[in-house]
């Protein structure tokens, strides 16, 4: 083989080897618990930061909570009191804006 040319390419095939006839399956993905609860608990979170001309890293940050925690509040899941509390004092609403800005407590009757 002449120093300047190449090997021949393999070609065909794929990158993932099949699997050997009797080896274990893959495994299913899970959706994480925030994402199968998302969307329970509607809120009006997002409308009010997007309303203060607030970012959700600038909304965290001013809550001491993450921008991932902001994300799921937003998305619906269940939230802590305090996390309520934290996003109510960040968007500079007072406590009894609590049922205008998360909704009824779920857990009242």
């Amino acid at each position: 083989m002449p120093a300047d040319s190449k090997p021949p390419r393999e070609t065909g095939g794929s990158a993932v080897e099949p699997r050997a006839a009797g080896g274990p399956l893959p495994k299913p993905k899970r959706t994480s618990k925030a994402k199968a609860k998302a969307g329970m608990f509607p809120n009006n979170v997002r409308k009010l930061r997007q309303a203060a001309m607030m970012s959700k890293a600038e909304l965290a940050r001013r809550a001491g909570l993450s921008p991932l925690t902001i994300d799921r509040v937003e998305a619906g899941c269940p939230s802590r009191m305090d996390t309520k509390r934290k996003i109510l004092e960040a968007l500079g609403l007072p406590p009894s804006a609590r049922e205008k800005v998360f909704g009824p407590d779920p857990d009242q009757g």
